[in-house]
């Protein structure tokens, strides 16, 4: 692990499911948590409509600006599922029935009705693609290159990414620590600027609220260096205390 460089990766979330509003997208939260494990930080994500145009550009352009580009959706079984063939475009490389990923569904369908051709289309692949394991419905997840394609199903992702923990180079983790206080942002600016500027290796994000006729904010430090964190979290509690607000630890 490289604790001085920082690892990025990008998520690109397809389906004309979750542009509509007809399903609430949950995979964003559960990637950035798995990736900050790993050391790797989510650096951008995007919503692509099931659209082979679309999802190719955003594939080519993400991929080449990160480490890692994880995409969740459109790799099951129906006509619209059309990730892999998206993906092998923007790679130019052609779509192959995966051998192992066929024997997988075999075996995990045999007692099921058998494999059909819908159910086939879940071994189809880019040329040269590795599986990621599914302990959960049998089709497995794909990568190639540093590209890594998972479900849109919420439990099914998070299962290929248990099967993908400790298989990717990272960085440091991004620690956090969060503060709260009923204080107005705009009077308390100069104090979130003056701690972060202090204490260049920490990141200071403002989060305003308003409660019970009352505004507040909880204030989140992140860092990869623990030392720099607590320094930084200890004077900005200080520098809030000073300007007379009440600090709570944890947040409100």
């Amino acid at each position: 692990m490289s604790k001085d460089r920082i690892w990025t990766a990008a998520l690109i979330v397809i389906g004309d499911e979750i542009l509509s509003g007809r399903t609430q997208d949950k995979n964003i939260a559960q990637v950035a948590s798995w990736l900050n494990v790993q050391g790797i930080r989510l650096a951008e994500v995007r919503v692509v409509a099931d659209d082979m145009d679309h999802i190719a550009e955003a594939v080519n352009i993400l991929r080449a600006r990160n480490d890692y580009l994880f995409t969740t959706g459109g790799i099951g079984p129906t006509h619209d599922d059309i990730t892999v063939d998206a993906i092998a475009r923007a790679l130019g490389v052609d779509v192959v029935i995966h051998p192992a990923a066929r024997a997988i569904l075999e075996k995990y369908y045999a007692t099921r009705g058998g494999l059909n051709e819908g159910r086939l289309r879940m071994a189809r692949v880019p040329a040269g693609a590795e599986l990621i394991e599914n302990h959960m419905s049998g089709a497995p997840g794909i990568q190639i290159e540093n590209l890594y394609m998972m479900a849109g199903v919420p439990h099914i992702t998070a299962g290929m990414l248990d099967a993908l923990t400790g298989t990717l180079e990272g960085g440091a983790p991004l620690l956090s620590v969060t503060l709260g206080a009923w204080a107005p942002e705009s009077e308390i600016a100069g104090v979130l600027r003056e701690a972060e500027k202090a204490h260049e290796s920490c990141v200071i994000g403002s989060y305003p609220f308003f409660r019970g006729g009352k505004v507040g904010a909880n204030f989140v430090v992140r860092s990869t260096d623990p030392h720099e964190l607590e320094t930084c979290r200890a004077a900005l509690k200080a520098g809030l205390e000073e300007a007379g607000y009440a600090v709570t630890d944890g947040g409100i």
